[in-house]
């Protein structure tokens, strides 16, 4: 059995990291490279870094930002926001982020996938999905729907179809993320997460929710998910990295032993 991984993403937004609830009233809580570097030294197995404001400013991802965090912290991390076309991608695994992250992109303009895949290895590729349940329905089988542009957007795509494809089209990761429960801190999306780790063969991180240890420890042992993200919940000081795999090892999920 492969090791499960705790994640800790960071929303970046004017060089702050910053928080909300289902993507709305967000507030500027610190500073991305120092928080990054913290959660590094506490040892969190990734970090995800988004630059949630890029795309719809039409301006690259902050580079200078990835390579301050590059310099700082010593285990994988990944960069979404603004990824325009696989120059972006480039430019982003040169400044020193292992991963690259799409989401509205890899919908609009799905041979993005397979062209990072190529080129780079489908390891760098991260497909993100955003998805809201909307019940069953012939166009949403498994009830559940594919949103975009930060929750704005809804399309017309089923999540566990939408995750068949990029799969198949070269992706190395899906972190999936609900809309319903994010920043809500009630608890992961079993169903949906549990849906698209059963229909695919490569990872699948659970996101959206997180609010205890027991949440991260009912996502990864209920579903097959091999990751889960969390944030507020380390944002805010009510847990420490250290905490929370302490907790998940005590109820029995196959961590890394590094903390």
């Amino acid at each position: 059995m492969l090791n499960k991984r705790l994640i800790v993403c960071l929303d970046v937004r004017d060089k702050k990291v910053t928080k909300g609830i289902k993507f709305k009233g967000n507030v500027d809580i610190g500073d991305p490279v120092e928080m990054g570097s913290r959660y590094s030294a506490e040892g969190v197995d990734e970090l995800v870094f988004y630059d949630i404001t890029a795309s719809a400013e039409g301006r690259p991802i902050d580079l200078d930002m990835v390579r301050e965090v590059a310099s700082e912290v010593f285990i994988p991390f990944s960069v979404g926001g603004g990824i325009r076309n696989v120059q972006d991608m480039r430019n982003v695994l040169l400044a020193g982020a292992e991963k690259v992250s799409v989401n509205s992109l890899a919908v609009r303009t799905p041979h993005i996938i397979t062209e990072g895949a190529e080129l780079f290895g489908r390891q760098c590729v991260v497909v993100g999905m955003d998805v809201q349940h909307v019940g069953i329905s012939k166009e949403y089988p498994s009830g559940y729907q594919v949103v975009i542009h930060g929750g704005r957007t809804a399309v017309e795509k089923d999540a566990v179809e939408w995750a068949l494809e990029v799969e198949k089209l070269g992706a190395g990761e899906i972190c999936v993320n609900s809309i319903d429960a994010d920043g809500m801190k009630t608890g992961y999306e079993l169903t949906i997460t549990g849906m698209i780790a059963d229909a695919v063969t490569i990872p699948v991180i659970a996101s959206g929710g997180g609010g205890v240890p027991q949440h991260l420890t009912d996502v990864l042992t209920k579903t097959n998910a091999e990751a889960a993200l969390v944030a507020s919940m380390v944002h805010y000081g009510t847990y420490t990295c250290p905490q929370i795999k302490e907790e998940m090892h005590s109820h029995g999920v196959q961590l890394r032993m590094d903390w």
